[in-house]
């Protein structure tokens, strides 16, 4: 199995990279379409403004074989952070940005959504509703880190896999075909996001 982080200059892409490996997996970059095309499993990972990560994907083509591999070929797919923000339809963030559209959805500054402070920085704890998914033993009452002064809104119920409470109820990770985007940093959830991260690389959705 290849599995690939997408490598389009992000800043968290070495502790993503780290991260599976102490799960013993062997991660490669990806910073091609082509090599995108090529992976079995793919992470997006994503810090700093959206709008930004968008156009170093859109570069250079990047956005649609992701798309292709994802949508099209239903390779898995996790997002992190960032890379769960782009999924939205649209972006709120030195103004507004269309995102990849992939879910109904719009990233919004976390104190417009009741946060008391941005950003939010630490340890949450996700909460699944009862909608069920392969991820539920990994997320629900489990601790993770956030660090981040956007959130996606607005996205479809049936679609928000957990949330986490920070001033408000905010989506914490949510869940659709091969995809799974947390809002959180799985690499840097110490043992509950190993976790995750094993189970990300077990699905077979």
């Amino acid at each position: 199995m290849t599995l690939s982080v997408v490598d389009y200059g992000a800043g968290n892409i070495l502790s993503v990279m780290n991260a599976f490996e102490v799960i013993g997996e062997e991660p490669v970059l990806a910073s091609t379409p082509e090599a995108l095309m090529a992976a079995d499993r793919l992470v997006l990972p994503g810090v700093g403004a959206a709008a930004a990560v968008l156009e170093k994907l859109r570069q250079n083509g990047m956005d649609q074989a992701l798309r292709e591999a994802v949508v099209d070929h239903g390779r898995p797919l996790l997002g992190i952070c960032v890379g769960m923000q782009v999924l939205a339809t649209t972006m709120l963030e030195f103004g507004e940005t269309a995102g990849l559209g992939w879910m109904a959805g719009e990233t919004r500054d976390i104190r417009e959504l009741g946060a008391p402070r941005a950003p939010h920085m630490g340890w949450n704890q996700a909460e699944c509703g009862e909608t069920e998914t392969p991820f539920h033993r990994q997320l629900h009452n489990r601790s993770f880190y956030f660090c981040h002064s956007f959130a996606v809104t607005g996205v479809p119920e049936k679609l928000v896999v957990a949330t986490t409470s920070y001033g408000s109820s905010l989506t914490a990770a949510v869940g659709f075909g091969t995809v799974l985007a947390t809002q959180f940093h799985p690499e840097k959830s110490q043992l509950d996001g190993q976790r995750l991260l094993e189970a990300f690389v077990d699905w077979t959705p």
